[in-house]
């Protein structure tokens, strides 16, 4: 029988589990190689898990004592609401583990912690190509419609 899978707050002791996750998430996103984010950026990125004084958290799904995937998300303000928004910005599962439910868990604890922190709504972003995800995504929320837009400097 396989071990349960267990959403949990990421801890120190997790780097070496959670470093292939994230360089998993980024690849996938094209950030490997020579246009992988600097080192610099995954320490920063490490540090705030553990600032109290940073809006960005971690949490890990974990079965038998491996770390299964991430989710990174963050609170911010909103000229739409009173309360804090959520903004799930890293969601990955390692490849073994896909179709376990390890994303489905990842963004239901997310949610958790939105209504704990009296946030009115979660929202995310994701590839128009990333057809695997959204088949989940359109199971666990609705499409808003919206486009990104960006400008990078």
């Amino acid at each position: 029988m396989p071990h349960p899978v267990i959403v949990r707050p990421i801890r120190r002791s997790d780097l070496a589990a959670w470093t292939p996750l994230w360089d998993g998430y980024n690849a996938f996103y094209g950030r490997s190689g020579p246009t992988a984010l600097p080192e610099e950026i995954t320490r920063t990125t490490w540090e705030r898990f553990f600032d109290e004084g940073e809006p960005v958290h971690a949490l890990v799904a974990e079965s038998g004592g491996a770390l299964l995937g991430l989710v990174h998300y963050l609170f911010h303000r909103s000229t739409t609401a009173i309360g804090l928004n959520c903004y799930l910005q890293d969601l990955f599962t390692a490849e073994a583990a896909r179709g376990r439910g390890v994303g489905k868990a990842l963004i239901e604890t997310v949610y958790a912690q939105a209504r704990q922190a009296g946030s009115p709504r979660v929202y995310w972003h994701t590839h128009h190509t990333n057809a695997t995800a959204m088949r989940l995504y359109d199971q666990v929320a609705e499409h808003s419609g919206f486009v990104v837009y960006r400008k990078l400097f």
